[in-house]
């Protein structure tokens, strides 16, 4: 037998140390190396995020993200758990409704507050001035979302039962199109869609807000990637916190992005910019909110459950801990 050339161990020697080292990194490396996928609601709302990929701040940190844009949190939610995104955008009330039907996510932060995103906007010649007129008339909204929520609450707390009015499932995109049509009386719908109705039906009247519901946008990862892909979230919030510090101190310049990014004109951006806070947190009062919803939704027959879930089972605070540890208010 020939003797084994030096050239040849050498060749054999690299081979076992790559070997060595796939061993030690087996599925963490390869899973890393992939893209998270973000499903993000074309909101106002999701600004930060915008900013992070027209900026490059998520290069810049080193995450891997890609961008999916959808109508709606009810539809980014839906796309995680459909298995076409790792994250996605949406309200508290989009998390809690589909709390009662999967545990396969949990939210890692909070990136914008509003006491003023969800409008109820009636058509001319509806009879509907304020919220008790609402009674038995015919009420767009996005069943199982942020604008549900916010209509029942509207509702009861000017002592019209939810039940006494006609409400109608609807997209977002279609809000405007079925109050000019006459087909609704009313609709209940986050921005930029209500102030789209307001510009499509003269007339149309914005009725006064309830004051009552502050409403959360939140980032939500899927189960399968909590510890797994830490690292990588870290990184994503670290360039979310950058967005935010940009919408502090050169708001010009992240108007500028909203307008471009969601086909927007100024005068709705300044309209809607004072509406809105955004700041990365977890606060206490999330679970809160969520828990009195459960209650409302299983009260008003919305869910079909004796209990709600734990709401703790579905935050996952770790990652914004690394971020800005004193954003984080819930008691785990």
């Amino acid at each position: 037998m020939d003797q084994m050339s030096l050239s040849d161990r050498a060749r054999i020697g690299a081979a076992a140390a790559i070997v060595a080292l796939l061993q030690l990194f087996p599925m963490h490396a390869a899973l890393a190396a992939e893209p998270l996928k973000l499903a993000v609601s074309m909101t106002p709302l999701s600004l930060p995020i915008f900013i992070a990929e027209s900026e490059g701040y998520f290069a810049a940190e080193g995450a891997a993200v890609v961008l999916e844009e959808l109508v709606g949190g009810h539809r980014t939610l839906q796309r995680l758990l459909n298995g076409g995104a790792d994250l996605a955008t949406s309200s508290e009330a989009v998390v809690m409704f589909n709390s009662f039907r999967s545990g396969d996510y949990a939210v890692i932060a909070t990136f914008v507050t509003s006491d003023d995103d969800v409008k109820v906007v009636a058509r001319p010649g509806s009879g509907i001035a304020v919220a008790q007129d609402l009674r038995g008339k015919r009420i767009g909204t996005i069943v199982g979302a942020s604008a549900h929520f916010y209509l029942d609450t509207l509702l009861l707390l000017n002592g019209v039962d939810p039940k006494a009015v006609q409400m109608r499932n609807l997209q977002p995109e279609d809000m405007a199109g079925a109050l000019a049509k006459g087909e609704v009386d009313a609709v209940s719908v986050w921005e930029p869609y209500g102030y789209k109705a307001l510009a499509a039906v003269p007339g149309a009247k914005l009725l006064p807000k309830s004051g009552a519901y502050v409403e959360t946008f939140n980032l939500i990862v899927h189960k399968k990637h909590r510890g797994a892909r830490d690292a990588d979230l870290v990184r994503l919030l670290r360039a979310l916190e950058r967005a935010q510090q940009l919408i502090a101190t050169e708001p010009a310049k992240a108007q500028s992005v909203l307008r471009s990014r969601l086909k927007l004109d100024q005068s709705f951006v300044e309209w809607i910019w004072p509406r809105f806070r955004y700041r990365l947190t977890l606060e206490q009062s999330l679970l809160k909110t969520m828990e009195a919803e459960a209650r409302w939704a299983r009260q008003e027959d919305h869910v079909k459950a004796e209990r709600s879930p734990n709401y703790l089972d579905y935050i996952h605070s770790g990652p914004l801990r690394q971020v800005r540890p004193a954003a984080v208010g819930i008691i785990e």
